[in-house]
């Protein structure tokens, strides 16, 4: 008993101010004592003082205050990176208490397309092999954020750098131009891109998913397109494939994320042409916590649901 009295006196000595370490990841992790404070319910002078406090008991700068953005030092991000995982830890433990479940929770973040086209399918594999795991997805227009506690991991189409996170590659891909066999045998196969450029062409809003345009696709493959045949716009990448299966035209196929409607045969490729991307797909895990089980065996399914043995 006396030992344990004293271990928990060592850990206050060590750690005299909870609400401090709460304040810092908030600030943190936001890069913003405003918004850190909205989402406390508390003033930013309140949180600047508990982040001050912590700076004059370990005699460190844990951030460095810039004009307009907050930058951690190396101290502070080693700071982060604990309380981070910490606060994740014991926030899993206190939802699973709280409503009353035992198992296994992975939260991921993905755009709507990639959850549509590969991620729903994957999960399902995956809690068959886990009964006891409850998933929850955070579909995004935009790039998938880690800003939020919750989130365990996010997919990301990119280049692999980001600060927020560690990246794990799945896989690359290519863009080529995709319908139905059924459009095909209505229309005229296109002999050339300058012959596809003619076809009925199917466009999503490139802004709400970062998508590629046809006039970018045309152009890295060396074409000049002049006017193009746009016969449907949609704002969405899953309407545009939709379309395209229904036999309305012709649409930019990303073939990684299309590749089980390739492989059956519901879509085709219009012309030998493919667009090797730059970028790739990533698995990204927030900083202060490490790739689980769960996660490494989502990442192998996703692989292997997009051809990747």
């Amino acid at each position: 008993m006396k030992a344990a009295v004293e271990s928990a006196k060592g850990y206050r000595r060590l750690i005299p101010s909870l609400t401090a370490l709460v304040e810092f990841e908030a600030v943190a992790r936001l890069r913003s004592f405003t918004n850190a404070a909205a989402e406390l319910g508390v003033t930013q002078a309140a949180v600047s003082r508990q982040v001050r406090l912590l700076e004059d008991m370990l005699a460190v700068r844990l951030l460095d205050r810039l004009h307009r953005n907050l930058m951690l030092t190396k101290e502070g991000e080693a700071l982060y990176s604990v309380v981070s995982e910490s606060m994740g830890r014991i926030a899993g433990v206190f939802d699973r208490l709280a409503t009353g479940i035992g198992e296994e929770e992975l939260v991921i973040g993905a755009t709507a397309a990639f959850s549509h086209f590969r991620l729903m399918s994957s999960v399902g594999e995956l809690k068959r092999d886990r009964p006891n795991l409850r998933v929850r997805l955070s579909t995004t227009m935009f790039t998938a954020d880690l800003s939020h506690n919750e989130v365990d991991a996010v997919v990301r189409f990119g280049n692999g750098n980001w600060n927020d996170g560690t990246s794990y590659l799945m896989f690359e891909e290519q863009v080529t131009a995709v319908c139905s066999p059924q459009f095909l045998e209505k229309n005229k196969t296109p002999q050339s891109l300058s012959e596809l450029m003619t076809c009925s062409l199917i466009s999503d809003d490139p802004t709400s998913e970062g998508w590629l345009t046809w006039e970018k696709w045309f152009r890295a493959l060396g074409e000049r397109p002049g006017k193009l045949n746009y016969g449907l716009l949609t704002s969405l990448y899953t309407d545009a494939v939709q379309a395209a299966r229904d036999g309305q035209g012709v649409v930019l196929g990303w073939n990684r994320l299309l590749h089980k409607h390739l492989a059956s045969g519901e879509l085709v490729s219009v012309t030998d042409a493919s667009l090797p991307m730059r970028d790739a797909y990533y698995v990204v895990i927030p900083h202060g916590r490490s790739i689980t089980p769960t996660i490494q065996a989502l990442i192998e399914l996703l692989r292997q649901e997009a051809g990747i043995a």
